[in-house]
């Protein structure tokens, strides 16, 4: 092991830079990892190229970048008993107080005082080592690998999406949006029973590749279509209204869309985040009777998501289509700003 610890910090808006650090050390109930594929999310993108996202999570000093993450456990911290030295791994970015009263009902996303890897004040894992809290790390069966251990995190976003929506067999489904979150809210509606899966976007090789990857039936969202025109559309692809919609776009346009296709009595459940302040077609939304659902993040999803990747109900491999070296983690944020791929995935290990 060397003495310096390659890592990707944001300093500020458009400042990423590749910087050795020393090696940290694990303390009580963590454990020292040796980072193996870290995923480009959206956010990440976003913080650099902004350095913000909305008003709440701003970049106020040097940060490392990356939250969907595996890797192999290089020292075990005092009181550690699950994990051992040579374990292959993935990482739930979560750290959180485990004492307020939302982590003591179970709903720990929702912790006033979360640690969540790069989402600032929070630094993230892109680097050859990091420290994490213990029991936010998961052991990887032999046949899941390190990108599909690194693929948990957005998975498991689309898993609690699903478990938001109430989502159950033979539902019929609309997902707005054929990013990396929309494409893993598909494969787990799927996952769940769901008879049938729309996906919209406004990029048809994006929908090309969501039917490629298992979307059943997919929509081009034309330029000047209105919100009704769309929803009519998906409930004729559908062969009826979807009783589920999960939006992963953000766009205004896809919330509104979401409130005229959902079936009366049907949940909308919102997982992007837009802009903001978003407006409702209230009226519909209420003759409806349409359940609005939030989803933040993810609970208790990561050993679930291993399962159904290690028994073959979820395939998320196809989903990577760019990879890089941590040495060339430049290159691989230009590519994931290009939009050219789904989901680039960078290479930590020392070669």
């Amino acid at each position: 092991m060397t003495d310096v610890n390659l890592s990707a910090i944001l300093y500020k808006k458009l400042d990423l830079r590749l910087e050795e650090r020393p090696i940290p050390e694990p303390a009580k109930g963590e454990v020292q990892l040796c980072m193996q594929k870290v995923g480009i999310c959206g956010s990440d993108v976003h913080y650099w190229q902004h350095g913000r996202i909305g008003d709440r999570f701003i970049v106020t000093g040097p940060m490392l970048l990356g939250h969907e993450c595996s890797a192999v456990v290089t020292k075990v911290g005092e009181g550690v008993s699950h994990l051992k030295v040579g374990d292959r791994v993935a990482i739930e970015p979560h750290g959180v107080c485990r004492t307020c009263e939302q982590c003591k009902s179970g709903r720990y996303n929702l912790c006033p005082n979360v640690f969540f890897l790069a989402t600032p004040p929070d630094s993230g894992a892109l680097a050859r080592y990091h420290v994490h809290g213990a029991d936010f790390v998961f052991k990887l069966p032999d046949n899941v690998s390190f990108e599909e251990g690194a693929l948990i995190e957005p998975l498991s976003v689309g898993l609690h999406a699903c478990r938001r929506a109430r989502l159950a067999m033979g539902h019929r489904v609309l997902v707005c949006g054929a990013g990396p979150i929309g494409l893993c809210a598909m494969l787990s509606a799927k996952a769940f029973g769901a008879s049938a899966v729309c996906v919209t976007d406004i990029d048809p090789k994006r929908l090309e590749f969501a039917k490629e990857v298992g979307a059943t039936h997919t929509v081009l969202i034309e330029r000047g279509s209105s919100e009704e025109e769309v929803a009519k559309k998906v409930a004729e692809t559908l062969g009826g209204a979807p009783d589920r919609t999960i939006e992963c776009s953000g766009a205004q346009f896809s919330v509104n869309l979401g409130v005229f296709a959902t079936k009366p009595g049907g949940v909308f459940t919102i997982v992007g985040h837009g802009p903001n302040k978003v407006e409702f077609p209230v009226v519909s939304l209420v003759a409806k009777e349409i359940e609005i659902v939030g989803s933040f993040r993810y609970i208790n999803t990561w050993q679930t998501a291993i399962d159904m990747i290690s028994c073959g109900k979820i395939n998320v491999a196809p989903l990577v289509t760019h990879r890089y070296t941590l040495e060339e983690t430049m290159q691989a944020f230009e590519m994931s700003k290009s939009g050219q791929g789904v989901k680039v995935m960078i290479d930590c290990a020392k070669k």
